[in-house]
């Protein structure tokens, strides 16, 4: 079974910057399209960047110019680097992959315990 692990949270103070890391335990993880999502209490996970097999990325309006996804395939690694942050960033991030379920895009693996953001003076 696939195992997740985010690490990078923290607390910052606003327009400030992290760097956010996500290993997955996958085999052929290069294979697999990858995306950063985020959750605050009482609402649902919202996908914030996506990364495909490929290289190539897209971003939530609300984060776009101000967070970069990439991705190593080495080390079976995704990032998020978060720029110009906002106290409204501020929630539980979490990495998975996407794929099919069905005929449904979405998460497929496990989820992980997430790393904590806070934007916060």
């Amino acid at each position: 079974q696939v195992q997740l692990v985010e690490s990078g949270g923290g607390l910052v103070q606003p327009g400030g910057s992290l760097s956010l890391s996500c290993a997955a335990s996958a085999t052929e993880f290069h294979n697999y399209a990858m995306a950063w999502y985020r959750q605050t209490p009482g609402n649902q996970r919202e996908v914030v960047a996506t990364i495909t097999s490929g290289g190539s990325a897209n971003y939530a309006d609300s984060v776009k110019g101000r967070f970069t996804i990439s991705r190593d395939n080495v080390r079976n690694s995704v990032y998020l680097q978060l720029n110009s942050l906002k106290p409204e960033d501020s929630a539980v991030y979490y990495c998975n992959a996407q794929g099919f379920v069905g005929s449904t895009w979405r998460d497929i693996w496990p989820w992980g315990q997430g790393t904590q953001v806070t934007v916060s003076s």
